[in-house]
């Protein structure tokens, strides 16, 4: 029985390490990314974008949690504009900035706080293409180790790709109203 018990606990020990090893491999970035053409063009969707205010319009995140209390500071939109959350477990706390704005570009420095800290950069572009202008919901940053290891168990890629498909799609239904 002791054996028994040794075996199974060696066999533990070298699961786990083996889950740490793997997990250390992993890439020290991330990008998660989703497009959608729309049949609008870049102006119109713009102000979408680049108006954190009009994000409650479209963003998946913002119905996680009907009480979220929000913040807004900096200019109404574009270049500085500033919006800040502090959620329920669905949606934590976090802030975002515009560092960037046109209608070819929006970069925005994403910062979450809870209830893992990360610190990470969106981007929105719009290509025109003929009539239609396809639009790509992008997030990029660095993994660090518990990222990497939680990733072993959870497709990153899978959930927040989701959420941008998501959002990008309620988009589509304002701009080609």
């Amino acid at each position: 029985m002791l054996k028994t018990l040794a075996i199974i606990g060696t066999v533990v020990v070298v699961a786990i390490a083996a889950i740490l090893i793997y997990a250390a491999t992993k890439p020290d970035s991330f990008r998660v990314q989703r497009s959608a053409a729309m049949s609008a063009a870049p102006d119109k969707i713009f102000p979408y974008i680049a108006g954190l205010k009009r994000w409650r319009e479209w963003s998946p995140y913002e119905e996680r949690d009907p009480s979220m209390k929000r913040t807004y500071e900096g200019p109404e939109s574009g270049k500085g504009a500033i919006y800040a959350w502090d959620g329920n477990k669905n949606v934590g706390s976090g802030r975002m900035e515009i560092l960037e704005a046109t209608p070819a570009r929006t970069v925005i420095k994403l910062d979450f706080f809870k209830p893992f800290e990360g610190h990470n950069t969106a981007e929105i572009t719009m290509e025109p293409r003929g009539n239609q202008t396809f639009v790509t919901w992008a997030m990029h940053g660095p993994s660090p180790y518990m990222s990497k290891l939680m990733s072993t168990f959870m497709d990153f890629d899978d959930m927040i790709g989701r959420d941008f498909a998501a959002g990008l799609a309620k988009l589509k239904v304002i701009v080609e109203k």
